[in-house]
């Protein structure tokens, strides 16, 4: 045995010090943004069944949620809004009203916590009376009649003080007419962060419960991808950074890993990982019936997602990993 010669490759991980000494990948609480639904009404704190921790919260709950986002050490929100159903219409004129969920809680948390970088999702989806994404005629989705509410969408939002417009609409162009539009109401420094590359993905049910969005009739398979193509995110990406995008976001996260190391290494552009609903429920099913160690899985899943190329991460667990980062730096 002694003449055998091989590699030793242990000795960089035989202690927890000389492991962290040589960690090629980390997980910051800066990476993380954490998503906040924004309801109509008052003194509401609806949990979601299917989202265990995840509540949608009325403006007067807003303070509290932002109080411990702050705390934690959160930098970054996303915002999207829950209306009632009655004020939702065929438009989704809700999404672009000057006093609109998003856009108050905008003002609000600019107003009281400066420092924290708004993030605001600009679709139709949870404003339309269908539940789709854009302006529909009989069942179809139309694309190029879209595009105008949607840039006047991001304009409220960019109104109302985001430092970010994410448009995850999905239609053709969405990108150039947001930039264009923004461009034109004197929003040149507001960046886009395009949902770029957006699945078809059965991983969103939870969302539908948490946003109250689900569509009316059909799917939305005529414009979001199909989750068996890998050429078609480079094209949907290309069109993107064309048209004017500042980050792009590949969504879902977990079963799309190889899409985030192909988006990273082919463009020169912040990478955004959305670890969406359904891999969030999953985990805290699981986590419920003691069958894992739940932060053991969720810091391995969104190292992971940083290792395969992602700059940020969506994600609902955002402040259960800040607090957990927290607690191993003290």
């Amino acid at each position: 045995m002694k003449n055998i010669p091989f590699n030793r490759h242990r000795r960089l991980r035989a202690s927890a010090g000389m492991r962290a000494l040589v960690r090629e990948t980390q997980l910051h609480k800066e990476d993380l943004i954490y998503p906040i639904f924004v309801i109509d009404g008052e003194n509401v704190k609806n949990e979601i069944n299917s989202m265990p921790g995840i509540y949608q919260l009325s403006m007067d709950n807003l303070g509290a949620e932002m109080d411990e986002v702050v705390s934690l050490g959160i930098k970054s929100v996303i915002l999207f809004g829950v209306p009632f159903d009655h004020d939702k219409d065929e438009q989704g004129t809700g999404a672009f009203h000057h006093n609109g969920l998003v856009q108050e809680a905008t003002r609000f948390i600019k107003k009281q916590y400066p420092e924290v970088i708004v993030i605001a999702d600009t679709c139709l989806c949870e404003y339309t009376s269908h539940g789709h994404c854009g302006v529909v005629e009989g069942e179809k989705i139309l694309n190029d009649a879209s595009l105008d509410l949607l840039a006047k969408t991001a304009i409220s939002q960019a109104e109302a003080g985001a430092d970010i417009i994410a448009p995850s609409n999905m239609m053709d162009g969405f990108v150039a007419a947001i930039r264009a539009g923004l461009d034109e109401a004197g929003y040149e420094d507001i960046p886009i962060m395009s949902y770029a590359v957006k699945y078809a993905s059965a991983f969103y049910g939870p969302f539908r419960d948490a946003a109250n969005g689900a569509p009316q009739f059909g799917d939305r398979k005529t414009y979001q991808m199909d989750p068996a193509n890998r050429l078609e995110a480079f094209r949907e990406a290309e069109s993107d950074v064309a048209e004017g995008a500042d980050f792009l976001i590949v969504k879902p996260a977990l079963s799309y890993m190889d899409i985030i190391r192909d988006v990273k290494n082919n463009f020169n552009l912040p990478i955004v990982s959305y670890n969406v609903s359904g891999e969030y429920s999953m985990v805290k099913a699981a986590a419920q019936n003691g069958w894992i160690d739940e932060k053991a899985i969720v810091m391995e899943m969104l190292t992971g997602l940083k290792r395969a190329g992602s700059d940020l991460i969506i994600t609902y667990f955002s402040k259960e990993v800040a607090r957990w980062i927290n607690e191993d730096n003290q």
